[in-house]
């Protein structure tokens, strides 16, 4: 069950919001905070007490699971940082299997486009860095990949991801039909 689907327009905003704090988290400090991955937390199991705890939920408990199994892996081999995927596990809470998939397919792509980003700005940080006597860090803010990743499929299940004129042809084929 997509819980973004149906809930209240406050509770939308409070996860965008803590995804949002999220990505600025770990773009300053390189840190996601247990904070902020709580709200996200919170706010899935306040949309599933909403919708009624629903049978169909249990697609939301494996992707959660999965995500936090193989994420500790990645963790514990230093691939991702720990907030991360917390992070990533939280918000696999909000979708079911179909969506989960489609998540981490444009978290990855995301991801892709922020290293590339960093890549391509590695001279200017470190110039900066030199100036400035820091140290460069390597690490990537994967945070903002995440957060990015999530927005896209969020926007696409809240329907406004249609390009223009596409709901009045699918409001026409379904007239044709009934």
């Amino acid at each position: 069950m997509n819980l973004i689907v149906d809930s209240p327009t406050w509770l939308v905003a409070i996860l965008v919001l803590a995804m949002l704090a999220a990505a600025a988290e770990d773009a300053w400090r390189l840190r996601i905070s247990n904070i902020t991955c709580g709200v996200v937390l919170v706010t899935a199991i306040i949309a599933m007490a909403l919708h009624g705890f629903p049978l169909a939920l249990w697609q939301n408990a494996v992707v959660f699971i999965v995500v936090l199994a193989i994420g500790t892996l990645l963790f514990a081999s230093g691939q991702m940082g720990g907030g991360d995927i917390k992070l990533l596990a939280c918000l696999g809470l909000w979708m079911n299997f179909m969506a989960a998939i489609w998540f981490i397919a444009s978290t990855l792509i995301a991801g892709g486009v922020l290293a590339l980003a960093f890549i391509a700005t590695r001279p200017l940080r470190h110039r900066k860095n030199q100036r400035t006597g820091r140290s460069a860090s390597r690490k990537i803010p994967y945070g903002i990949a995440i957060t990015a990743g999530a927005c896209l499929i969020f926007a696409g299940q809240l329907g406004l991801m249609q390009p223009k004129g596409a709901s009045q042809a699918l409001q026409s084929v379904a007239k044709y039909h009934s």
